[in-house]
């Protein structure tokens, strides 16, 4: 299936093959067993892709801090009192150079079998994203597998200096790590940190407390946050040079993309001097960056950036949306105030970080998600992303130990998902699978239809005032058209859709009757299309049109 229209498929790779079901909360991985990399097999990829999806985001290939004792492969211990959970996060990285041993069948040949994943998944027509975690690193980070010659992280720093623009951390000199919370109970011996280095949320004291990302420290990009966020980037940073190896240390690898973690609370220049060195060698690769604040969109996507996390405008507003907060409207406003960028704009509603759709804390019910997915992937070429699980409604509401019962899916605990051990037993209900199929459907219309990956978008918005809850466009390539209306109410929905005399002349558009095919149920109607004329369509509650004909 050739298509521009990048689709990706975030796995969060420990727990996505796990078929234990034990589920005790704080287990260990023994206990609750633990997803490995060749549960991606040709089948599984083949699935992803058949769902729709042209990318995989492996979440958590890096090793890590965990609490889980790996020290007879010559891996060091890390101190439970600065892990979160028992698995430990997959952004609290522990060596840059090494591959999540959680994940291999054979933990001495992790490395080989990371390179055989990003070998099938190519096979499968795939493409391969991992993460870079760039603002912070975990407490004891001691690289064991840098290559001959890689000086370590904090190797050459002087930790008596707060900050210098050789330092690889900030320190606090003469001060020790003492949070403001009991990080100790019962380990043998207290954690140990002195001077104290400043914690991965710019936090730059030497208590950092239990909201605090206290796992972590902050990577120096020579920023003097000390002295009111001073830049000194001549001669270039130490950080940059390390940074800027380790980049190219996993484009060689055979990645396709970098998922840039926190990228906003690394410096735009660094981001311009990286991205430029790793495409002199790899000119294929993208960055993905995480930045939450609209008015850098244009800084990051000018120092290299590909694609930027579209949460504060696009995602925010489809929340509100589904759960009745906000007009329909919002979202024409949420894609005009990037819509000089919108092809670097990443569309998603679920993510690692936020709730899942089906959790009580959001819509309680994942067909309700079911609109903005369309309204989302079909709206415009720019990619869309979702988060395994999303397909069958997983709803995130199990008490798994560190995280809690929050609505979200753990990254911290070893876990297994019911709904993906119920999909490899044929034990889905009704409605899951329903679910999927819509899902695999819109997927695959935006990946296909040459309207949605080529073709003009127009927003009908603004001359139908009278939808609050409705959303409408046309999409247009060649003589073949796109009429996508969607239903985020829960009631049946009587529309009569104005098309003004500006949608004919912008798309091109004959004045005609035509039957037109609606592609995820395959049903056809007859529209006639007139300026300044309404056409009336019906939806079911939180129903769909893409309504395909040709004019």
């Amino acid at each position: 299936m050739a298509s521009n229209k990048v689709i990706i498929y975030q796995v969060f790779t420990r727990l996505y093959g796990n078929r234990c079901q034990a589920r005790k909360p704080f287990g260990t991985i023994s206990e609750n067993g633990c997803g490995k990399m060749k549960d991606f097999t040709a089948a599984e990829l083949k699935r992803i892709s058949d769902l729709g999806a042209t990318h995989v985001w492996y979440t958590g290939v890096i090793r890590h801090a965990t609490q889980t004792d790996y020290s007879a492969f010559g891996i060091p211990c890390q101190h439970p009192a600065v892990i979160k959970g028992r698995a430990g996060s997959p952004y609290a990285i522990a060596d840059y150079y090494d591959v999540d041993p959680d994940l291999a069948t054979r933990v001495d040949q992790r490395m080989k079998e990371f390179e055989n994943l990003v070998n099938r998944t190519h096979k499968a027509g795939l493409k391969v994203i991992i993460d870079f975690v760039p603002n912070h690193v975990a407490r004891q980070y001691q690289s064991i597998c840098k290559p001959a010659g890689v000086t370590d992280l904090g190797e050459g720093d002087n930790p008596q200096q707060g900050f210098s623009p050789q330092n690889n951390f900030y320190y606090c000199p003469g001060e020790k790590f003492t949070p403001y919370f009991d990080l100790y109970h019962g380990e043998s011996e207290p954690y140990a940190e002195e001077p104290a280095k400043a914690t991965g949320n710019d936090c730059f004291h030497n208590a950092p407390n239990t909201n605090d990302w206290y796992e972590t420290v902050k990577l120096n990009y020579g920023v003097d946050y000390y002295a009111g966020r001073v830049g000194h980037f001549e001669p270039i940073p130490s950080t940059w040079l390390k940074m800027t190896d380790i980049l190219l240390f996993w484009a060689s690898k055979g990645i396709d993309a970098f998922r840039c973690d926190m990228a906003e609370m690394v410096p735009a220049e660094f981001w311009a001097y990286a991205t430029a060195r790793v495409r002199q060698q790899y000119k294929h690769i993208q960055f993905i960056g995480e930045v939450y604040n609209p008015a850098e969109y244009r800084r990051y996507i000018a120092s290299g950036f590909d694609l930027l996390y579209d949460k504060v405008g696009m995602y925010d507003t489809m929340f509100g949306i589904i759960r009745n907060q906000r007009s329909t409207h919002d979202i024409t406003r949420a894609w005009q105030q990037t819509d000089d960028i919108r092809q670097h704009m990443l569309y998603f509603l679920e993510n690692h970080d936020e709730l899942r759709l089906a959790s009580d804390f959001f819509a309680a019910d994942a067909r309700k998600g079911v609109p903005a997915l369309v309204v989302n992937a079909l709206m415009h070429q720019n990619p869309f992303m979702l988060y395994f699980g999303q397909e069958y409604g997983e709803r995130g509401m199990e008490q798994e130990g560190f995280s809690g019962r929050d609505g979200r899916t753990t990254i911290f605990d070893y876990w297994s998902l019911d709904t993906f051990c119920r999909a490899a037993s044929k034990e889905l209900s009704d409605d899951e699978q329903a679910l999927y199929s819509v899902y695999a459907k819109v997927l695959n219309i935006a990946r296909s239809e040459k309207a949605v990956t080529d073709g003009l978008s127009y927003d009908l918005m603004y001359v139908n005032p009278q939808l609050q809850r409705q959303y409408a466009f046309l999409r247009k390539a060649g003589t073949e058209t796109l009429m996508v209306v969607a239903n985020f109410d829960d009631q049946p929905a009587t529309l009569h859709l104005c098309l003004p005399a500006h949608a004919f002349d912008f798309l091109n558009l004959k004045e005609k009757s035509v039957s037109a095919t609606d592609l995820l149920t395959g049903s056809k109607q007859k529209l006639l299309l007139q300026k300044d004329t309404a056409v009336e369509l019906n939806l079911a509650p939180l129903g769909c049109l893409v309504l395909k004909f040709r004019a």
